[in-house]
């Protein structure tokens, strides 16, 4: 039997924040792109992108290129969440949308299941590892949300924060088999 010598994909892993913007009709409120903060798997540095230091279009740009750089994508709940926020923010900034993807979510590809809670938090604690979610209250959300230096430097730490924790995450779902395969990603 000959071996097969698959190439190792480069994935990238990443989390975005946002905040409200404007009502859209009843209670229903879009939304805005305040941080994303990204890694690659295997590689020590990531980068994080935060609105009131960088525009939105510096913001989308960079993620852009690091995301042109991948072969897979990874996050939590990024293909109904973070995916398609990112896609109509570059729309509304008259940017070129993300090319289709190769997406590992870990969220929406973990097994069926019953009675866990499908949380990032609760699943990282679940399968202990070490890095614990930044939390925000109120009061910290809206200094967030008016991106006021401190709000800034809060939101930075919540958001690679959960980049570092979904890495350490991914890799025990990996290890003991509780993800299902990736799966392409359109805009």
């Amino acid at each position: 039997m000959i071996a097969v010598k698959w190439p190792r994909l480069r994935v990238l892993d990443f989390d975005i924040e946002n905040r409200p913007l404007s009502y859209m009709g009843e209670d229903y409120t879009s939304g805005e792109v305040t941080a994303i903060a990204w890694q690659f798997v295997g590689e020590s540095r990531g980068r994080c992108v935060l609105l009131g230091r960088e525009t939105p279009h510096e913001m989308l740009e960079a993620f852009d290129e690091a995301y042109s750089q991948a072969d897979l994508v990874t996050g939590h709940y990024i293909r109904k969440h973070d995916l398609p926020i990112i896609s109509g923010a570059l729309l509304e900034g008259g940017l070129p949308p993300l090319l289709p993807k190769l997406t590992q979510d870990t969220k929406l590809d973990l097994i069926k299941h019953k009675y866990l809670s499908a949380s990032q938090e609760s699943l990282a604690e679940m399968l202990e590892v070490p890095f614990p979610k930044v939390h925000m209250t109120q009061p910290g959300w809206r200094e967030a949300n008016r991106l006021t230096p401190e709000g800034i430097k809060k939101t930075a730490a919540r958001v690679i924060g959960d980049v570092r924790q979904h890495i350490a995450m991914r890799a025990k779902l990996l290890a003991c088999g509780a993800l299902g395969p990736p799966k392409i990603w359109r805009p």
